[in-house]
């Protein structure tokens, strides 16, 4: 069952309990209060729900300022690399300044553990790749 979390002009976070999906939808510009907000709801969620898959529908959000480039690499990497998400999707922007921004964040993202990042650039082949079931690794 797929829910909603959370809803503004700017951006709506759902979650899928069938899969343990968050799912995450912006568009347009948001600004540096609208981006920062989108971001610390998301972690809350993650960190309610613990979900093992997340895809993030970035196709109509646009340019990410650099300062908010910065800080959500400094709030979330450390997130990712302790949390519970082991795939993500991400569905690219068309807008080449949030493709540019994705990529930047992307080559910071080298040390995430059990966690598998793929940038898509259709929605349904991004699902049916973040569905696919995930392989547990005994610890220890």
């Amino acid at each position: 069952m797929v829910t909603i979390y959370f809803q503004s002009p700017a951006f709506t976070l759902r979650y899928d309990s069938e899969h343990a999906l968050g799912l995450v939808t912006t568009v347009g510009f948001l600004s540096s209060e609208e981006f920062r907000e989108a971001t610390i709801v998301a972690a809350q969620m993650m960190d309610e729900y613990k979900p093992l898959r997340w895809l993030a529908d970035n196709r109509k959000m646009r340019a990410i300022r650099q300062a908010d480039q910065e800080w959500f690499a400094a709030y979330i990497l450390p997130k990712l690399q302790t949390g519970s998400i082991r795939r993500n999707a991400t569905v690219v922007s068309e807008d080449i300044f949030n493709k540019m921004a994705v990529e930047q964040f992307l080559k910071r993202a080298d040390n995430l553990g059990d966690l598998v990042l793929k940038e898509f650039d259709d929605l349904d082949e991004a699902l049916d790749w973040v569905k696919q079931p995930i392989p547990f690794q005994a610890q220890g």
